[in-house]
């Protein structure tokens, strides 16, 4: 593309030159009234144009400025702008082009013609500040009281772009009550239409901007990053924000600095060092430009690379790097940009500046003072040089948001004064009814329209201010990448809408995103890595929350989460598995038929039953011989069948506890014991009053023939009956889940329901068996060959050794081996009853038949 010389020559006219004192309006008091006189000035140079109305335009020309420190001694000398800004020019450019457009249509403000007065604040703020003041005051005299007053030189002010200029000037004309439209101020604070009640803008609230960072941060699963802000309102703020965002997502601040351009070097090195020593390498940048700019300077001088940048619209789409090495170190950086839009027409806009930069030519005519403001020296421009090929990642053939919002805040100036044209008298928004007068309006009668600009650009974007007087929260997001040429340009990568349903502002392809130093591989910022499910996080002691050892979970907790803060418990009857991450059900124990102890067991059981069974039939068979009928043979057959109830009993002690199972196990273990010691019992008193009997006059046989032992089993029985009875019927014996003897284990057990009733069966048995001790203990010596009171003294004995010697085993055995000590004990008690009284006959009878004979029962031939 190829400028014409005419374009050139113009812009050559309109260059501007350095600020000098701006002036302003200052009152003083006088004796004969308050009079209004400008200060001695020099000439302030602007761009303008004139209009039937002006707006006033502050932009950044420049982005630094050069003046002497005030010695306070002699008159301070003019301040000198430098370090020319293509992209804010660009805006000038925007600014007058939308004027013109606006001229030259027909249907908005037809016969009305806007004129603009524009101003450089070479990026600082004072000049800002008497930027405003000159837009204010105009270039009026002396003026007496009463005429100090009037409207504004200006309808409506479109500025500044940095925010701390922005609330400067801001300040100044808000007592005017002139409004004051900004294109790339940001910060939060600017929404306080309190404090700044004649403010508007174009560019989204940093609040939204600050949410949206944080939401980056949280999207990249960092938690560690560093912070590098301008000291100004508009990184204080902005920053402010961000971390109390970023905060609420478990983020933490490895490092937080702060600094302005116009700082000492040694600060801004300083600042490098603790980045290039950071231990992480995610730096959130909340920083003007030109911040920017001189930043990236020391970076690029202490070589400090891999830095993943995460910045702020303040910078991340400007072109403020002169060098390309200094572009190099912003690969990767990722940004939120406002919509940038295609403003036909525009782009055929260049001056003098412009072109000299781009194409390291001067446009130099000879004056001196072109000669100053000139930055290159070395060749002339013949005016033939072309755009075509040339590559720039802040140059597309779309503009920038900044350009669009300088767009559409002139456009909403002349939305709000066509509104006032079109007010009809009698239903005007003022005092009667009334309107203003396009010609004559005060600057508070605009300001009431702009708050009510509601109209759609061509680009189809609707237009509109909010109560705060900021418009629809809405970026694009971007990444400096480098393309083939070697040059940094500009890729989209989504976009943001903080009007959108929670959770579904931010779209964002991640697959399309270039990183500093890892290519496509998202780079880690983490204090500590993420705690594996299983475990849990501890703080490390002097350390930010995100700085955290993991330890793993105790038993019976588990974390299915990774950087988990706690481990939940499970609930009672689950455990956790070996990896801790998932509650399992506790593992069921009982004694049961399929283990090998339980089949064991069975086995033991019917052995003893199996025993008996031979016993009571060799008795069967040999019931008419002397020895068995020495022996009661209705007791002994009785006993034996007690001692066959007493194997087969523990099998109910095997298997899953159910409730009918506690009640039987419990109650019949009782009863039937009970009956066998109650025949031990009868056999003994029989054996004591048999020898009792042969003494003269002794006739107690008579009293305890088989009717009277029948009655003495059966009563004694009964009794037990009776208080299994009373147990089942108040408390009985019930099923229980024990999960205190094992953390991870269930053991299925029988509960005894009420202890007197456990009690009083145990001690019942008890009785009886001391009772048969004692009485066959002093019947032992009574002379017989075949005295049946020594073998039941010797199984009593082991009945009692056995039962004395269970309770220790009893309680101290685990899970299932407690029910099988106690089914140990009984077949163990029983076997002991079994082989001591019943062996030695079953041996006379089947072995020694020859000593079955009454004689030797009685002791008269030798047993041997």
């Amino acid at each position: 593309m190829k400028v014409p010389r005419n374009q050139i020559d113009c812009a050559v006219s309109q260059s501007f030159n350095p600020f000098d004192q701006v002036d302003t309006v200052v009152p003083r008091r006088e004796s004969h009234g308050l009079v209004c006189k400008p200060r001695a000035k020099d000439d302030l140079p602007n761009l303008s144009e004139d209009g039937d109305i002006t707006l006033g335009g502050i932009f950044s020309a420049h982005l630094d400025v050069i003046h002497d420190v005030p010695s306070f001694v002699v008159s301070p000398s003019d301040v000198y702008c430098e370090s020319f800004d293509i992209s804010s020019f660009r805006l000038i450019q925007t600014m007058i082009f939308a004027i013109e457009e606006i001229n030259r249509s027909k249907t908005l403000l037809p016969n009305i013609t806007l004129g603009y007065e524009i101003y450089d604040d070479c990026s600082t703020t004072a000049i800002a500040s008497k930027a405003a003041l000159a837009l204010v005051n105009g270039k009026q005299e002396l003026i007496e009281y009463p005429e100090c007053k009037g409207s504004s030189n200006v309808a409506a002010i479109i500025g500044c772009d940095i925010s701390t200029s922005s609330i400067a000037a801001a300040r100044t004309v808000g007592s005017f009550r002139i409004p004051m439209i900004s294109y790339f101020s940001t910060c939060s604070c600017l929404s306080d239409k309190l404090e700044y009640p004649t403010f508007f803008r174009t560019i989204p609230s940093d609040k939204y901007q600050s949410k949206l960072l944080a939401e980056l941060v949280k999207t990249f699963g960092w938690n560690w990053i560093g912070t590098v802000r301008s000291n100004t309102e508009y990184g204080n703020f902005g920053m402010r924000t961000f971390v109390e965002e970023a905060k609420k997502n478990g983020v933490c601040i490895a490092y937080s600095e702060s600094f302005y351009r116009t700082d000492p070097a040694e600060k801004i090195s300083k600042i490098v060092q603790v980045m290039k020593e950071a231990t992480t390498k995610v730096v959130i940048g909340f920083l003007h430009g030109g911040d920017m700019r001189v930043l990236i300077k020391e970076i690029l001088r202490q070589n400090v690379t891999g830095i993943q940048w995460i910045g702020s619209e303040g910078w991340v789409t400007k072109d403020i790097f002169s060098l390309e090495e200094e572009g190099k170190f912003l690969v990767g950086a990722i940004g939120p940009a406002t919509r940038r839009t295609e403003i036909v027409g525009l782009r055929d806009i260049f001056v003098k500046k412009f072109w000299e930069t781009l194409f390291s030519c001067s446009l130099t005519t000879g004056d001196a003072t072109e000669t100053r403001s000139s930055t290159f020296k070395e060749r002339p421009c013949t005016g033939n040089e072309h755009l075509d090929g040339l590559e720039n990642a802040y140059l597309p053939e779309i503009m920038d948001g900044s350009s669009y919002h300088v767009y559409k805040a002139v456009y909403a100036v002349a939305h709000a004064l066509h509104d006032m044209v079109s007010c009809e008298e009698g239903n005007g928004p003022f005092v009667n009814n009334t309107c203003a007068h396009i010609f004559s309006f005060e600057s508070w009668q605009l300001l009431h329209y702009l708050h009510l600009v509601n109209f759609t650009a061509q680009t189809g974007e609707v237009i509109y201010f909010d109560e705060n007087g900021d418009p629809d929260p809405t970026y694009e997001l971007v990444n400096l990448q480098m393309n083939f040429e070697g040059a940094l340009e500009i890729v989209n990568i989504g976009y943001y809408d903080g009007s959108a349903l929670e959770g579904q502002e931010l779209v964002l392809n991640i697959s399309d995103i270039v990183w500093s130093s890892t290519g496509k591989q998202i780079p880690r910022a983490l204090c500590s890595e993420p705690c594996p499910v299983g475990t849990r996080k501890v703080s490390r002691k002097g350390q930010p929350l995100c700085c955290f050892d993991c330890t793993e979970c105790a038993d019976g907790e588990v974390s299915n989460t990774t950087d988990s803060t706690d481990c939940m418990r499970c609930p009672l009857e689950y455990w956790s598995n070996e990896q801790k991450d998932e509650c399992i059900p506790k593992k069921i124990e009982f004694l049961s038929f399929q283990e090998a102890l339980g089949c064991f067991l069975v086995g033991l059981a019917l052995v003893g039953v199996c025993l008996a069974v031979a016993a009571a039939t060799v008795f069967f068979r040999y019931r008419e011989t002397p020895i068995v009928r020495a022996n009661n043979s209705e007791l002994s057959f009785l006993l034996l069948f007690a001692l066959t109830l007493c194997f087969l009993c523990t099998l109910t002690f095997i298997g899953k506890p159910t409730r009918w199972s506690c009640m039987f196990r419990r109650t019949v273990f009782g009863i039937v014991f009970v009956l066998c010691i109650s025949c031990i019992l009868g056999k003994t008193i029989l054996v004591v009053i048999a020898f009792k009997a042969t003494l003269p006059n002794n006739n107690l046989m008579n009293w305890f023939g088989p009717k009277q032992q029948r009655l003495g089993v059966f009563g004694l029985t009964f009794l037990q009956v009776l208080i299994c009875t009373i147990w089942l019927i108040v408390s009985p014996p019930y099923p229980v889940k024990n999960m205190t003897y094992y953390k991870d284990i269930i053991i299925l057990e029988c509960d005894v329901g009420s202890l007197k009733a456990f009690y009083f069966v145990s001690s019942y048995i008890g009785l009886l068996s001391t009772v048969c001790f004692l009485l066959a203990f002093l019947a032992r010596k009574l002379p017989d060959n075949f005295n049946d009171a020594k073998y039941i003294t010797f199984s009593m004995l082991i009945f009692c050794a056995v039962w004395i010697t269970f309770i220790p085993a009893y309680v101290s055995s685990p899970g299932m081996y407690t029910v099988a000590v106690e089914v140990f004990a009984i077949w163990a008690s029983s076997f002991g009853l079994l082989v001591c009284i019943f062996a030695p006959k079953c041996y006379i009878i089947l072995l020694k038949p020859e000593n079955n004979t009454k004689k030797n029962m009685m002791g008269k031939e030798s047993s041997l």
